[in-house]
């Protein structure tokens, strides 16, 4: 059973402790999630200081402005416009002042999936409580960035001005459904893409393992698994983007939803 259990291609999503920690039953122990956690906090941190470092700083009456002289700078230049153009598309002006809040979502959900493509890495975005939480605070705060705007008028979220008495019954419930469904439907979208990429990444990986300790005609048959391998890494690749690509959309319609009631 011990043997099964290491060749399954779900046993990579098994949170193992690095350092146990107890207090009585309570279990405080460092994990391998909580490592690439910190991982992902300290690329962000370093993708500040890429920006930060090698600019030049020039201050005139007017304030102070940066200047970039390598790549780095341009790069992470590129990521804001990207999330800054998506912003503007999806909530309009009013969605400006939230900028810091979706860049920050879309890279630590870039690095959290890209992460989990380093071979023997984890990856914290195949589990639904990271998913979940982090969908549970975009949620939250868009909820209460729209009743900190509307008020009272937030609840024309679930029924729209003019609409009739007898429609009531019915919208009222469908839309408070609809409503409580966001975060579930955000969290298992990332969740699920990124479970069922990597199982399959693990499926192919150990046939062509195990055609290759075969021997003979095997060991050569098992070029053509390994490159359908190459293909699904660089698919996966794609994925990783694309999914937190989504997650950061959903989030600026979520917004915009509380925002303009819409």
């Amino acid at each position: 059973m011990h043997d099964i259990m290491l060749t399954s291609p779900l046993d990579q999503f098994r949170i193992l402790p690095i350092f146990q920690f107890n207090i009585g039953s309570l279990d405080l122990s460092f994990t391998n999630s909580a490592l690439i956690l910190v991982l992902a906090l300290g690329s962000f941190l370093f993708l500040v200081y890429l920006f930060i470092s090698p600019a030049l700083y020039l201050t005139e009456a007017a304030g102070i402005f940066l200047v970039p002289n390598n790549r780095w700078f341009l790069l992470i230049e590129n990521l804001y416009i990207v999330i800054s153009s998506l912003l503007f598309d999806n909530v309009g002006i009013k969605g400006q002042v939230y900028f810091p809040f979706l860049f920050v979502v879309f890279v630590f959900v870039l690095q959290s999936n890209l992460i989990g493509l380093i071979p023997y890495s984890f990856t914290v975005t195949s589990h639904i409580i990271v998913t979940f939480s982090l969908a549970l605070i975009v949620f939250v705060g868009v909820n209460i960035v729209g009743i900190n705007i509307h008020r009272v008028h937030f609840l024309n979220l679930f029924l729209p001005s003019g609409t009739a008495l007898p429609l009531a019954f019915l919208l009222v419930p469908l839309e408070i459904v609809s409503f409580l469904s966001k975060p579930i439907s955000l969290s298992v979208r990332l969740f699920a893409n990124m479970m069922a990429g990597h199982t399959l990444l693990k499926v192919i990986a150990g046939f062509a393992w195990s055609m290759m300790k075969g021997g003979g005609l095997l060991f050569v048959a098992h070029v053509l698994p390994l490159a359908v391998l190459f293909i699904l890494v660089g698919l996966e690749l794609g994925v990783a983007v694309i999914q937190a690509y989504v997650f950061t959309v959903l989030t600026c319609i979520y917004l915009n939803d509380s925002i303009n009631l819409h």
